[in-house]
């Protein structure tokens, strides 16, 4: 898992609420078995005007302005729906490295931790000063640093902190996903399997 401790990254406002795992990754995609190639299908719903994969020039991911976005500026209840991870999979491979929503389904918080993503959550005022700043100021870029639990808005020298559990934190610095966080144990776990015979 690709590891995370700051990162700065052009903003792409998707003023909604309640968008749903269906919208982020629809159900006829998930027949890959891999967790790459997903991020074509995207939004597939709004992105796309037909199965020709033609794109809706309303939709704001496929706005000039917006290309190459890694951050995501979004409502509440954000991964809302099935608890498919193929979510976060989809949004990793678009190239999304940061969400910044007023809330998120659980589920959806969860599965973005152990796949490389940073799901922040921040209070109304904030959320609506953001989308404010990201219209008034494009292109809007913002860093958010893991380390010091803060995003920084360079242009206008305003920095907002935010709070993460020290245990995410941990996982997302060191880029370990649950495998990895197992593996940490290693040497316990070799010395355990040889103490009961199983290798």
């Amino acid at each position: 898992m690709k590891s995370f401790t700051k990162h700065t990254g052009l903003v792409v406002p998707m003023d909604r609420s309640d968008v749903d795992t269906d919208q982020i990754i629809p159900k006829q995609f998930l027949k890959r078995i891999e967790r790459t190639g997903f991020g074509t299908f995207a939004f597939y719903d709004w992105r796309y005007k037909d199965e020709k994969l033609t794109l809706n020039p309303d939709f704001e991911l496929n706005k000039p302005e917006y290309q190459g976005a890694t951050v995501l500026l979004t409502r509440k209840n954000f991964g809302c729906g099935s608890s498919r991870e193929h979510a976060p999979w989809a949004l990793d491979d678009f190239g999304f490295r940061v969400i910044l929503a007023l809330s998120f389904a659980d589920i959806f918080y969860n599965n973005c931790f152990k796949n490389g993503l940073l799901p922040i959550c921040l209070s109304e005022t904030v959320i609506d000063q953001l989308f404010k700043r990201e219209a008034d100021n494009r292109p809007f870029n913002l860093t958010v640093d893991l380390a010091n639990s803060v995003i920084v808005d360079e242009k206008a020298g305003w920095t907002i902190p935010f709070e993460i559990d020290s245990a995410r934190k941990h996982r997302l610095i060191q880029g370990l996903d649950d495998i990895g966080l197992t593996l940490q144990e290693e040497i316990k776990i070799t010395e355990y399997e040889k103490s009961h015979g199983i290798v």
